[in-house]
């Protein structure tokens, strides 16, 4: 049986500065007048609309071809860009609150990659159950629980046991020395880690730094390459097993960045749209000048800093090369700043010689694919949840725009983005 709407007398036509309770007193939302990155391979759509029920998206095109339900709210945004939410697919939630962080700069989803605590297991639960939400809204949330570090393979099977029962999304492991701080996993060990995920139907995201570990690992049967290489150069053959195991690559290049950036004062320190959410006592902590004086003299973090072009150049190679490119900054840790980050992260993607678009496709449509969320998420087509940025400029002329944010969209309902 057809759902019926409620009649109205006339049209509900909002602004675009309505009230938020308003735009969500009915079911159904016209969006019109902007120009309209769906996220697909299609080109932008000018003077578009798009219209959605019940947080999902039923129509989204051509303002002359979409038709306006009958007592239909609209928002009117004209002048204005709609493109799909960013996706993070290596970010870290360690509160609820960090959620409602990410969604208020335009992260839409964040796949969580380790620590997660009880609360964010119950956020993730809520929306997988289609509960309703207490604010303030936040972004949708994936996890993968306590980050594995067996040391045999007898470990390796009961950890990978463990957090199947906790029903992670993807499990996770590190193989890294830390630049020769710490012991690294041993391939016998994230072999059985690998083994034992499969077995279970959990796919298995990896932390490394060194292209013969990120080989061996692909060659395991790793799911997703959660870093940069950032050793060597990579080579054409790792960039061709990559795509015959359609296994993705996150490059993570803020992580890097925020592994010396403290060794002064950032410039974003006083970029308002950074303060706007920033963390103050993270700031105190990081501007100490003791602090900061370490991080000069820190030869880890001087290596990191070395590195970064290398991990730069690897990025644009394996893009040319076809390899899908998922965007993740791995923020969550202090100095790690989630949300920000993220829109920073798309400008280094630039930087290393994606195109805006490319980098778009990373941060939506193809992270979503690569996390397996895409029949829900990382396009506007009909059906997908309505999970959408308004910017008051396209970031497919200049990436930057992407920080020209006008409002955030989850489920069809306004973010509350105050501070």
């Amino acid at each position: 049986m057809t759902r019926r709407l409620a009649p109205f007398a006339a049209f509900a036509v909002l602004s675009a500065l309505a009230p938020v309770h308003a735009v969500h007193a009915q079911s159904v939302t016209a969006f019109t007048g902007v120009t309209l990155i769906d996220g697909t391979d299609r080109a932008p759509i000018a003077n578009a609309t798009l219209v959605v029920r019940d947080g999902r998206v039923v129509a989204a095109g051509p303002s002359a071809g979409v038709a306006i339900p009958n007592g239909a709210q609209r928002v009117v945004l004209t002048g204005k860009v709609i493109m799909p939410g960013l996706i993070n697919s290596h970010g870290h939630a360690n509160s609820v609150a960090e959620l409602a962080t990410y969604a208020a700069y335009g992260v839409t989803t964040v796949y969580s990659l380790g620590g997660e605590p009880a609360p964010v297991f119950d956020a993730r639960n809520a929306r997988r159950d289609g509960k309703p939400l207490a604010p303030p809204l936040g972004a949708r949330v994936f996890v993968a629980g306590p980050v594995l570090t067996p040391t045999t393979p007898d470990e390796a099977r009961t950890q990978v046991a463990g957090v199947a029962t906790q029903q992670v999304d993807i499990a996770k492991i590190r193989v890294d020395d830390n630049l020769g701080a710490s012991p690294k996993m041993t391939p016998d060990v994230y072999r059985a880690v690998i083994t034992e995920a499969h077995a279970r139907g959990l796919r298995l995201a990896v932390h490394m730094y060194y292209f013969a570990d990120a080989v061996d690992l692909l060659n395991s049967g790793a799911d997703f390459i959660a870093h940069s290489v950032r050793d060597v150069p990579v080579t054409n053959a790792f960039a061709t097993s990559l795509r015959e195991k359609n296994v993705c690559y996150s490059p993570t290049l803020m992580r890097e960045v925020s592994t010396f950036v403290y060794e002064s004062t950032p410039s974003f320190f006083s970029d308002s749209l950074f303060l706007a959410h920033a963390n103050k006592a993270w700031m105190a902590t990081l501007q100490q000048p003791a602090r900061m004086e370490s991080t000069r003299t820190n030869a880890a973090a001087q290596q990191y800093k070395k590195q970064l072009p290398v991990a730069m150049r690897n990025l644009k190679a394996l893009s040319d090369a076809g390899v899908r490119i998922a965007m993740g900054t791995d923020t969550g840790p202090m100095g790690r700043v989630q949300g920000y980050f993220e829109l920073m992260e798309l400008e280094m993607m630039v930087e290393a010689g994606m195109t805006p678009r490319a980098v778009l496709a990373a941060a939506t449509r193809d992270a979503a694919r690569c996390m397996r969320i895409d029949r829900e998420l990382g396009t506007l087509e009909p059906g997908k949840w309505a999970d959408f940025v308004v910017l008051n400029a396209n970031p497919l002329e200049r990436i930057s725009n992407v920080r020209k944010q006008h409002s955030v969209w989850i489920g069809g309902r306004r973010v509350d983005v105050g501070s």
